[in-house]
C-alpha cells in the first residue's frame, strides 16, 4: 500500500502522488511571521513578517502603487518616507503593460526599481466594482433595498459571475477579459510579488443574505483552486523567490458567514499547501469594523499574519489594531491628496481654500516629512491653483508620510504598553475633523 492515501476521486484536491508535483518547501521558508508583543485584554499585537526581499515590522500600512507606482511619487522617496512594503495591483498590471512584461523584467520589485516586499491583490476588487459601475468603491451602505444585481446609477453590468471565474469588460477599451482562480495565480506568479492574494468574490452590502451564502461557498470553492494553483506554479517556478499566498474572508457582516470563512480557510490545506497569511475583505459598514475584525481573528491561526483590505482613516487603524489586524492597505493618501487634501495631527484640510494663498507656514509644524521641512501652504495652494504636477508629488509624499508614520507610532506603543493611552492621545486630537 503507498503511504500516501489516495482519496476519492470526486475529490478534485486530493493528494495524488502522480499529479502533486515535490512540495516546495526550501522556497516557503523564506516567508515566515513572528508575533512580538500584545495589547493587553485584546487580539492586537506587534510581530515581524519575514519575506525574501526584506522585513515587514507589523503593525503596518502598505501603500498603494496599482500600476507599479504610487502616483506622484518616485520609488525612492516612498523608501524615505518610511514605507516599508507597496501594493500592486493584478487587475490594471495585466491590462497594462501585461504581466509577461513584469515577468521579462524579473518581477514588479526590479521593474518599478522597489528593492522591499512587494504585495498583489488579486483584481477581484476591481473587477467587481468597476464591473458594477461603483468605481472606486464598493458601497458601503446597507439601507437600500437588497438586490443581488446591484449596478451603480447610469451604468452597465460589466463583470458576470460563474462558478469558474468572472468574465468581464475592460474598463480601458471595452475588451473581453476572464479571470479564474488558476489566471489569477498565474497573472500573480508572473508580477512577482513576496505577498498575493487568493482569488475571491466581492459581495456588496445590497447583496441578499442567500446570495451572501452562496458567493462564501464559491469564494471557498476558489480558495481551494488557489492553492492547487500555486502549489503547481511554484514548483514550476523554482527559480523564483517563494511567494506567500495569502486567502480572502468574505461574508459581509454576518457573523456566522465571517467565522465560518476564517475557520475554512484557516484550517485550509490542499497537497500539503495551505495559506500563509489572511486578507480580510469585503464591503462592511465602518462602525462594525472592529466587532467582524475581531470575530475573524478569534478564528485564524495565530502564527499567520491578518491583512486588512482597504483601510487607512487613523480612527480606523486603532480599532482595527486593537482587534488583530496586522497589515493594511488604500489608495485614500494618496487620492485625496492630488485632489486638495493632506492630514495633520488635529485633522484634515483643503489646500485649495482661498485662506491659504498666503499662510507661509509648512502643512505642520512638527511633521518630518520632506514636503514639511522645505515648502509652504501658500506654495502648495499656488501650484494646485496653477496645475502644477508637483503640488501632487508633494502632498502625496505628505499624507503617505502621516499614514505611514501613525502606524509606527501605534506598533511603538504597543511595545510600550501604552496603547490605549496613544489611541486617546491621537484619536482626541485628530477624531476626522478639519483642522
Amino acid at each position: 500500500m503507498p503511504d500516501t492515501p489516495v482519496a476519492p476521486a470526486a475529490d478534485p484536491f486530493a493528494p495524488s502522488p502522480e499529479s502533486a508535483p515535490p512540495h516546495p518547501q526550501a522556497n516557503r521558508d523564506s516567508f515566515g511571521y513572528q508575533v512580538h508583543d500584545r495589547i493587553e485584554g485584546a487580539l492586537g499585537r506587534t510581530g515581524t513578517i519575514d519575506t525574501p526581499h526584506g522585513q515587514i515590522q507589523t503593525p503596518a500600512f502598505i501603500p498603494v502603487a496599482t500600476k507599479a507606482t504610487v502616483k506622484a511619487v518616485r520609488p525612492d522617496e516612498m523608501s524615505e518616507l518610511g514605507a516599508q512594503a507597496v501594493l500592486a495591483n493584478a487587475y490594471h498590471l495585466n491590462l497594462q503593460p501585461g504581466t509577461d512584461i513584469l515577468d521579462a523584467a524579473g518581477g514588479l520589485g526590479k521593474f518599478m526599481n522597489w528593492p522591499g516586499p512587494t504585495f498583489t491583490d488579486s483584481g477581484g476588487f476591481q473587477v467587481m466594482s468597476l464591473g458594477s459601475g461603483f468605481k472606486k468603491t464598493i458601497s458601503m451602505d446597507s439601507s437600500r433595498v437588497a438586490n443581488d444585481d446591484a449596478v451603480a446609477p447610469e451604468h452597465e453590468r460589466r463583470a458576470f459571475v460563474d462558478d469558474d471565474g468572472v468574465t468581464f469588460k475592460s474598463h480601458i477599451d471595452g475588451t473581453i477579459h476572464r479571470f479564474s482562480p488558476e489566471i489569477s495565480m498565474k497573472l500573480q506568479h508572473e508580477i512577482g510579488a513576496d505577498i498575493i492574494f487568493a482569488f475571491d468574490e466581492l459581495t456588496t452590502l445590497f447583496n441578499t443574505r442567500e446570495y451572501q451564502v452562496e458567493s462564501l461557498e464559491r469564494t471557498r470553492l476558489w480558495a481551494q483552486r488557489c492553492l492547487v494553483a500555486h502549489r503547481e506554479l511554484t514548483a514550476e517556478r523554482s527559480h523564483r523567490p517563494y511567494q506567500a499566498l495569502f486567502g480572502v474572508l468574505q461574508g459581509a457582516q454576518y457573523e456566522d458567514l465571517r467565522r465560518k470563512a476564517a475557520q475554512d480557510l484557516g484550517a485550509m490545506e490542499v497537497q500539503g499547501q495551505s495559506f500563509d497569511g489572511f486578507g480580510i475583505g469585503g464591503a462592511l459598514e465602518k462602525e462594525n469594523l472592529g466587532t467582524i475584525v475581531g470575530w475573524v481573528s478569534e478564528e485564524l491561526p495565530e502564527n499567520k499574519p491578518r491583512h486588512l483590505l482597504g483601510i487607512s482613516e487613523p480612527e480606523d487603524f486603532f480599532t482595527a489594531i486593537e482587534n488583530g489586524a496586522d497589515t493594511f492597505d488604500c489608495v485614500q493618501p494618496s487620492r485625496v491628496a492630488r485632489n486638495g487634501r493632506v492630514y495633520t495631527a488635529d485633522g484634515y484640510f483643503n489646500i485649495p481654500q482661498a485662506k491659504f494663498k498666503r499662510d507661509f507656514s509648512p502643512i505642520e509644524e512638527s511633521c518630518g516629512c520632506y514636503t514639511c521641512q522645505n515648502y509652504s501652504r501658500a506654495y502648495l495652494h499656488h501650484l494646485f491653483k496653477a496645475k502644477e504636477m508637483l503640488y501632487s508629488t508633494l502632498c502625496t509624499i505628505h499624507n503617505e508620510y502621516f499614514t505611514v508614520t501613525l502606524v509606527d507610532k501605534i506598533r511603538e506603543s504597543i511595545t510600550q504598553g501604552r496603547f490605549y493611552e496613544f489611541r486617546d492621545e491621537a484619536l482626541g486630537r485628530y477624531q476626522g475633523r478639519k483642522a
